[in-house]
Order: C-alpha cells, then structure tokens, then sequence
C-alpha cells in the first residue's frame, strides 16, 4: 500500500495495531463481455472516530461500520450462486480507525492516491478518505463501466431519513435512476441528494487541494458525497449513503435488530436490468 501511494487509507490505519487491506474481488458471469460494474465499500472494522473521539451512545455500535464492505461481498457471493450474466468487480479498502501513538491528526496533510492532497479537518471523517483512494484505483486499474459504493458514511443521512431510506449521489444518471426503480421493487430504497458545483466549493483547503470536511453544521451527508466526487474523473459513479439502512435499533417486518443486510436485494435486483 506504501508503494502504491494508498496514503489516505494507510493514514486511517495508522493508530491501530491492525495493518491496513486492500481487497479485490471478481465474478465474471459474462465471460468475455466488456460491460463491468465496480462496487466498492466502506470497511471500517471499528471507528472510534480517532483523535475526533465518538461519545458515548455513538461509539458502542461502531463494529458495523465494515457493512460496506460486508455489503460487497454478499452482493458477489449472491450473484455467483444464481449465476447472474454479469461482470463484477468487488474493491473494498479495510482498516481500522483507532487512537494510539501513531494515529493521524487535524491539520495533517496527506497526498491521496490519485495525486490529490487532502487536509483532515476531522479525523472521524474517515470513510470518505478510504473511499477516495479505492474510487482513484479502481477508475485508473479496473477501469469499470460504472462504479457503486456502499458506505456508512453520515450521521447526517439518517437525520434526514432515519432507518427506512438510503442516501444516494453521483455522476451516473442512468444507474440512479434503475437503482431507486429497483429499490421501490424491493423495499429498499433510496433518494436522490444533489452535488451541485457550490458545495463543492465549502471543501476547499487553504494548505491542501481538499478538506475532509466543510460546511459547518450543514449539509453533512452531501459533503461526504462531494468529496467522493473529487477521485472520480470520468467514470460513471453512484455513492450510496447507508449509515441508517445498515443497522436498525430494533428488530421490523422480516429483518432482525443490528445488521440488515440492506443492498444486496437492492443490487441484485438492479443487477438483472443490466445482465
């Protein structure tokens, strides 16, 4: 990861006595086609916050913050067993956000893989970071059709949801608009946020191309999808914001208290309108 220049995700890992992963799945269920799909998640295995330490009623349920990640690899492993005609490519970037000696700092500047220089502005704004450094290798070395990602990115998108609907952004108009018809179909659904240019102007860095957060207190879930926006130069892109669709309080309908399991219907179903 150091010789490859994954300084975002290393600098997330480095309080942890835990290394850093880098994860690259594949599923070719339609062989030699060039039509490929990359979907990337958030893989946190604990977020403590880092030096931005989570209070408490936050930090106890922060082992869910890998559901990206999980979500990748049960949207793959679902694919393969129904032998779906399609080509994915599954990329998740792993670690954990933890405080020690080595953890990263506010006011820390780091050179992204892309090439991009980030300021962290707060050090709980870390998804957003591993993220980048997936979404500029996965558009420079896989160079896919289109990417998706899956993130427990904001406390910000359940305020405006709660538990019952996910946040979605992008670049990718076709894929949003089969994503959101899928999720009616399913029940797992998802609503459109805007990136429009002027919130992309409230992350701008006095000391650095990029500031991991901005805007003060508004619009949190939008300045995590427009950071993301910044390591995807051509690519189609959807970013989807499930921080409250992955874990319920409690137990509804079919799905169990804790993990969901939200998006694997979501894709598959999606995933049958473009095989």
């Amino acid at each position: 990861l150091k010789k490859m220049g994954m300084n975002l995700l290393l600098a997330v890992g480095n309080g942890s006595r835990y290394p850093p992963r880098f994860i690259v799945l594949e599923y070719k269920g339609a062989g030699s086609s060039k039509d490929t799909t990359a979907i990337l998640g958030k893989g946190i295995t604990f977020d403590s916050g880092g030096l931005n330490l989570k209070p408490t009623k936050y930090i106890e349920t922060m082992k869910f913050d890998m559901t990206g990640a999980a979500l990748v690899i049960g949207i793959i492993k679902a694919a393969a067993e129904l032998k779906m005609r399609v080509n994915l490519v599954g990329v998740i970037p792993a670690c954990e956000n933890m405080i020690g000696p080595s953890s990263y700092k506010p006011g820390d500047v780091y050179v992204s893989y892309s090439g991009k220089s980030v300021e962290i502005g707060n050090t709980d704004a870390e998804g957003r970071l591993i993220l980048a450094d997936a979404l500029a290798y996965t558009e420079k070395n896989i160079k896919p059709s289109r990417i998706i990602d899956f993130a427990t990115l904001t406390g910000a998108i359940m305020v405006s949801f709660g538990e019952y609907v996910a946040g979605m952004m992008g670049t990718d108009k076709e894929s949003s608009k089969k994503i959101f018809d899928a999720g009616q179909r399913t029940h797992e659904r998802v609503w459109e946020l805007p990136l429009y240019d002027e919130y992309a102007e409230e992350i701008k860095s006095e000391m650095a191309d990029i500031n991991n957060i901005g805007y003060g207190p508004y619009a949190g879930s939008i300045m995590g999808g427009i950071f993301l926006k910044k390591f995807v130069e051509k690519t189609p892109w959807t970013h989807l914001d499930i921080a409250g669709t992955a874990w319920w309080e409690k137990a509804r309908y079919y799905t169990p208290k804790c993990g969901t399991g939200f998006g694997i219907r979501l894709m598959i179903e999606y995933l049958k309108g473009i095989s």
